[in-house]
């Protein structure tokens, strides 16, 4: 209806151990209206709380116990310009970090985790579609995130903003986290290609050089992960093409044909990969310099499957359009 609801749901049985609803009124950007108008980030869960933001981009943390708002910040007219928020929060040092904002405007706010209170805010730009992460670059803990029009990295602690790095997709945000491999940070988006680049200080002064550039893959609503100095993913090239880049050289190791999905969520799970596509079929494939082998193929949805998969054991959680499904690996 017009609530968006938290839920805990019994892992083993999926029974209702608690909700917490609260109202919103929301109405979707046509151009988005087969993602349906749920809520579209991913909570963080930290010492016994979740931290959300919904679709108008109202913030809350809730205790993970028995579902009770302990705080709640009041969204704002201004939200992304397609499936508005979809970036995961970080937790960090006491502090949830959310994107809040819109189109072309926006705040990367650290509220404190215990109280709400803003602790630090960068206003230089909207907020993207992927999340931010923390990395340890040069001495300093900052945060990494790609917002509408760049990259950019703030100090953790205080919010200064230390460098930035255009990054403008042709006709999007991007909807990319930036990967991390050790100093080297990995990002790409529609038409983009995959660039390598490492944010490096001199003296008072940050700036960014590039590693390496590819302009064979493109990851747009997918992403990838880094296995053992390898980039897996799904590229948007050729109506869906799984590649593998060696992400110290940059040098395309394969690429599949095309044709392949129209995105897909890609999880590292010990010394496999798992890559849910966007039609419901699950994969399973070892991670491999040579070529693409699937081990396995699973049916796992019979509508979209938008979200990452979570992986738990031999339990795996898929969410679809509107169903979630507890799969057992025997």
């Amino acid at each position: 209806g017009e609530n968006e609801v938290m839920s805990a749901l019994d892992a083993a049985t999926g029974a209702a151990v608690w909700q917490t609803p609260y109202p919103v009124s929301f109405t979707m950007n046509q151009a988005a209206a087969r993602h349906q108008a749920g809520p579209k980030s991913t909570p963080a869960f930290a010492n016994g709380r979740l931290y959300s933001i919904g679709m108008t981009g109202i913030v809350t943390a809730f205790d993970a116990n028995t579902g009770r708002q302990v705080w709640q910040k009041p969204g704002n007219p201004l939200v992304p310009m397609y499936t508005t928020h979809s970036f995961s929060p970080l937790v960090d040092r006491g502090l949830v970090i959310f994107h809040v904002g819109g189109h072309n405007q926006g705040a990367l706010t650290a509220y404190d985790a215990n109280t709400g209170d803003v602790k630090w805010s960068w206003s230089g730009d909207g907020p993207g579609y992927g999340s931010p992460i923390v990395a340890d670059l040069g001495g300093v803990r900052q945060v990494v995130t790609i917002t509408q029009a760049k990259v950019v990295g703030v100090d953790a602690a205080s919010g200064q903003l230390l460098w930035k790095r255009p990054f403008l997709p042709p006709n999007t945000t991007s909807s990319q986290t930036p990967i991390l491999l050790g100093r080297t940070v990995l990002v790409s988006g529609q038409s983009m290609g995959v660039t390598a680049f490492a944010p490096v200080r001199r003296g008072a002064q940050w700036d960014t050089e590039t590693v390496w550039e590819n302009t064979e893959a493109s990851m747009y609503m997918s992403n990838g992960v880094v296995v053992e100095g390898v980039l897996y993913g799904l590229s948007h090239k050729n109506s869906g093409q799984w590649f593998a880049i060696d992400a110290t050289t940059g040098q395309t190791l394969w690429m599949t044909r095309g044709r392949d999905a129209g995105n897909a969520a890609v999880v590292s799970a010990g010394r496999m990969l798992v890559q849910l596509k966007d039609d419901g079929e699950l994969l399973v494939t070892p991670p491999s310099r040579e070529g693409f082998a699937p081990a396995h193929r699973y049916q796992v949805a019979d509508s979209g499957t938008w979200a990452q998969p979570v992986l738990d054991g031999t339990r795996v959680f898929i969410k679809d359009e509107s169903n979630l499904t507890l799969w057992l690996v025997e």
